[in-house]
């Protein structure tokens, strides 16, 4: 079964409950003093029977595990939220409507974050929806899916067709003012945020520690994906000839790239890259360094000449920014991420 079957079979379930439905909470979060030998693997482990599950413990401790995602300091303290439940409530969208004030863009093919097959319709979705009702003065929105991604910025959302799009990648406007997206569109604060991480040979003896360590090495990434984070200020690591990247078309090519050793590394996002070496039988083969790439925010974007464009994004940042400070947000997270590595398993 693949993961899109896997995840249609969870939602078909929940819709029998009503649209929208929820994982509801039914346990306290705890707070876990680390011992000696402890890795965020161990702690998943222990607390959720599985240590795969190590990203609830990350998005719930981000500030804490950015550095060095999977290594962590005895004596400190992290929060581990609870494990998804399996109990099933409503959790409705009021102001989601066909015919509404406001339209939203998205596409699918983007688990847990936005598909219309996962749970919810992914979990930046459910962001978003939660982030919506929480607005000043709510109003009624709909949200459009058009898998061809390529015609979402250009011409859709700077023609105006829809009034905003998520989630979309932020490219370092500081450093990149001239970057089409940063001169078109306005950024929101993040939904969430992504760690793209280097996936090497088990054995390989690589190590990233700082950029140096990856100087003269080879590195996938596949065609169609952003390669801001490999020649951002301080790093450029293409304009100097530092790496050298090869881009297949997939990112399982990469990952054949690997393991034929065309490639040292290979430089996707964590989830891309963990639902890829499941699917392809690499576990234990190919592994994942402490150390993140970069840590990439998704955001919704907006015209930055949409006449209303400024108020719909300080409305919708206000509503996200009372959504993080709830409980809610963290539900949301924990529960795609524990459907995500329950998914990416089944048979």
């Amino acid at each position: 079964m693949t993961l899109r079957q896997s995840a249609a079979g969870a939602l078909a379930a929940s819709m029998m409950l009503g649209v929208g439905a929820a994982w509801a909470q039914t346990c306290t979060p705890e707070t876990y003093t680390v011992q000696p030998g402890d890795t965020v693997f161990t702690i998943a482990a222990g607390k959720y029977g599985d240590p795969e599950k190590w990203t609830l413990i990350y998005y719930a401790n981000e500030a804490a595990l950015q550095a060095s995602v999977f290594q962590v300091t005895p004596g400190d303290s992290l929060r581990l939220p609870c494990a998804p439940g399996t109990e099933v409530v409503e959790d409705a969208t009021p102001l989601r409507q066909d015919d509404a004030e406001l339209k939203l863009l998205t596409g699918g093919n983007f688990a847990p974050f936005t598909d219309p097959d996962w749970p919810g319709q992914g979990m930046i979705t459910e962001i978003v929806n939660a982030a919506m009702e929480a607005t000043p003065a709510p109003v009624t929105y709909s949200i459009t899916w058009e898998d061809d991604w390529s015609q979402h910025l250009f011409p859709a959302l700077a023609g105006k067709q829809f009034d905003m799009g998520f989630p979309w990648y932020k490219p370092d406007c500081a450093a990149t003012p001239d970057n089409e997206r940063c001169v078109n569109f306005h950024f929101s604060e993040p939904l969430a945020e992504i760690l793209v991480l280097l996936f090497v040979r088990a054995g390989s003896g690589i190590d990233y520690q700082s950029d140096a360590d990856m100087v003269g090495h080879t590195l996938c990434r596949p065609k169609g994906y952003f390669t801001h984070d490999l020649d951002r200020p301080g790093r450029e690591w293409l304009s100097s000839g530092a790496i050298k990247l090869i881009q297949p078309d997939t990112p399982e090519a990469c990952f054949t790239l690997l393991q034929d050793g065309q490639v040292d590394a290979v430089t996707v996002n964590v989830f891309l890259g963990a639902q890829t070496i499941e699917e392809m039988g690499l576990r234990g083969q190919v592994v994942p360094l402490d150390k993140p790439l970069s840590v990439e925010g998704l955001h919704v974007v907006i015209s930055k000449t949409h006449w209303r464009g400024t108020t719909f994004l300080y409305r919708f940042n206000a509503g996200l920014a009372a959504l993080k400070d709830s409980d809610r947000y963290g539900q949301i997270v924990s529960r795609h991420l524990g459907v995500f590595w329950d998914e990416i398993k089944s048979p």
